[in-house]
């Protein structure tokens, strides 16, 4: 068992790493624990709860009891699969905000500016705007990834769009291109009815070549001899076994993953590898540190006539959703049903969005357990930017323990303040005009829950991860000792070893993160290769002309 490259993790970055390597003609071979992702669980896109909810396709980890939530565990899926994550999201594509990546620049990660990242998004981007209008410049239109609209059959989807701009917010038409800030259509990696997972628009054709191969097993460590990584022991059907990388090891398992198999190798914070009896390799204080989420509650309207999903959900409306499906793609289960959005600043003086709305036209929650009161319709709504930070630890020496993982949620008295102003500016999105024919009354947090105190206690009882982590193995220049890799995604202190996938994250984007997980697969991919990067593209993003002094 030897290849050129090994990659650890069949997710988002890993597929799309296994695709340009093998392209360019050196043998790869991918190591991934999960199984196959054959079948309408994962396959069809409005079927999204089943897949994050079991445990044949996803980790299973849980949170540590958050101190500011009440001593709550939260849920922490990832994909144990082919494809990863990308084959258990709510597949909503979002790139984020030309700032984030400015910032990642300014924090040391040389070369990932907006400017530098975009030729990248384009590269692997086929966008289709379904009739809704866009902003073709921006994107790409022939890569691996599809990318589309939903149908907006809903009027609700609608109702939604037109409820913002009746509160004063900006309309855009493509939040992925020059205008994030605003109401518009959502974009969602579904093409032609089904989930486009990394596994569909990567993996697959790489497997298709005779130089690229897929070896299921569960890696526990990377094999280090002289300071530089020759292959990763994996235990493959019962037996432990060294897979062999003549040129590198690349670690692509996820941002609770990734780290914890630095740790295993011995690379991560010297104290805490000792305490568990793991010889230190490299001495690198933010393994495991900086990790971040986004965090979100529901804010959920009943509705006073039955136009939501609900109607579907029942036995037999399950059936026939599940039957146009089948048969030809098309209905309900062809869409994830988030198709309209909202990315607004919380206050004068923020100079880009910090708030993001996802809407759904039923009153449901993530576990798929609709609301008892029937027809209803939600935002999803929380901060962006939160500065509470974390970390994932070894709970032992053992590969087959699962790591600690905690967020600190909330720990920060500006996430409060944040959280509050969010709830309640969805309060008066959902009370405008466009809403009228609609609205009944408010389910969830409750209309007598008002004060700063009552959404306070609303926050720590009901919201729920986004389930976005990343930056665990924070990107930065060589110098600084707060990085994991460098800006080429080689880990610090190691030779032929790099991480390439929300890990490196120095700080969490504007939104959904599978976009910019694929788009680190993607440029990580030349810097392997010791391509010259794509031709940066110095484009000007809109920013709202008096940002400083008007929330909207």
């Amino acid at each position: 068992m030897e290849a050129d490259y090994v990659i650890v993790g069949a997710g988002s970055a890993g597929c799309v790493m296994a695709y340009r390597l093998a392209n360019a003609g050196h043998s790869v071979l991918v190591v991934e624990h999960g199984g196959t992702d054959a079948g309408p669980f994962i396959q069809m896109p409005g079927a999204l709860s089943y897949p994050m909810n079991m445990r044949r396709y996803d980790w299973g980890y849980m949170s540590e009891p958050e101190p500011h939530l009440g001593g709550r565990r939260l849920a922490c899926p990832r994909g144990k699969v082919i494809g990863g994550s990308s084959s258990i999201n709510g597949m909503v594509y979002v790139r984020g905000h030309a700032r984030d990546y400015d910032h990642w620049r300014d924090e040391g990660a040389d070369g990932w500016g907006y400017a530098d990242v975009l030729p990248y998004f384009k590269r692997m981007e086929n966008w289709h705007d379904g009739g809704h209008g866009g902003d073709p410049d921006w994107r790409g239109h022939d890569g691996p990834l599809h990318v589309s609209r939903g149908t907006m059959e809903n009027p609700l989807t609608r109702a939604f769009i037109e409820a913002g701009r009746q509160a004063g917010y900006p309309l855009t038409v493509d939040y992925n291109g020059e205008q994030q800030e605003g109401f518009g259509p959502f974009d969602m990696t579904v093409w032609q009815g089904r989930r486009w997972s990394a596994a569909n628009a990567y993996l697959r054709p790489a497997l298709a070549r005779p130089n690229c191969d897929l070896v299921r097993g569960l890696v526990q460590r990377v094999v280090i001899d002289a300071g530089r990584a020759v292959g990763v022991e994996t235990v493959i059907g019962g037996r432990t076994e060294t897979i062999r990388a003549r040129a590198e090891v690349i670690l692509a398992a996820s941002s609770i993953n990734s780290p914890k198999l630095l740790m295993l190798s011995g690379i991560g914070p010297a104290q805490h590898l000792t305490e568990h009896g793991i010889d230190v390799v490299a001495d690198r204080q933010g393994v495991g540190a900086n990790l971040q989420d986004h965090l979100e509650t529901y804010v959920q309207m009943a509705a006073s006539q039955p136009v939501s999903l609900y109607r579907y959900w029942n036995l037999i409306g399950k059936g026939y959703v599940g039957l146009r499906w089948l048969l030809g793609k098309t209905g309900p289960g062809a869409s994830n049903q988030f198709e309209s959005c909202g990315f607004v600043r919380s206050e004068a003086g923020v100079d880009y969005p910090d708030i993001q709305f996802h809407f759904l036209p039923i009153a449901v929650r993530y576990d798929g357990k609709a609301a008892a009161e029937g027809h209803g319709f939600q935002a999803h709504v929380g901060p962006m930017r939160s500065t509470s930070r974390g970390n994932i630890t070894l709970r032992s020496a053992d590969p087959a323990d699962d790591p600690v993982i905690r967020f600190n949620y909330m720990s920060e008295e500006r996430d409060w303040h944040e959280f509050r102003t969010a709830i309640r500016l969805t309060r008066e999105i959902m009370g405008q005009d466009a809403f009228a024919p609609y609205l009944s009354h408010e389910i969830q947090p409750g209309a007598d829950v008002r004060s700063d105190a009552e959404l306070d206690d609303f926050i720590r009882e009901h919201a729920e991860s986004a389930y976005h982590p990343c930056g665990t193995c924070r990107m930065g220049r060589a110098n600084d000792p707060r990085a994991v890799v460098d800006p080429e995604g080689r880990v610090i202190g190691v030779d032929a070893l790099r991480v390439a996938d929300s890990s490196i994250f120095p700080r969490i984007t504007n939104g959904n993160l599978n976009a910019p997980s694929l788009m680190v697969g993607e440029k990580v991919s030349d810097h392997i290769l010791g391509r010259t990067p794509l031709l940066p593209e110095n484009v000007k993003p809109w920013m709202h002309p008096e940002w400083e002094t008007a929330q909207r």
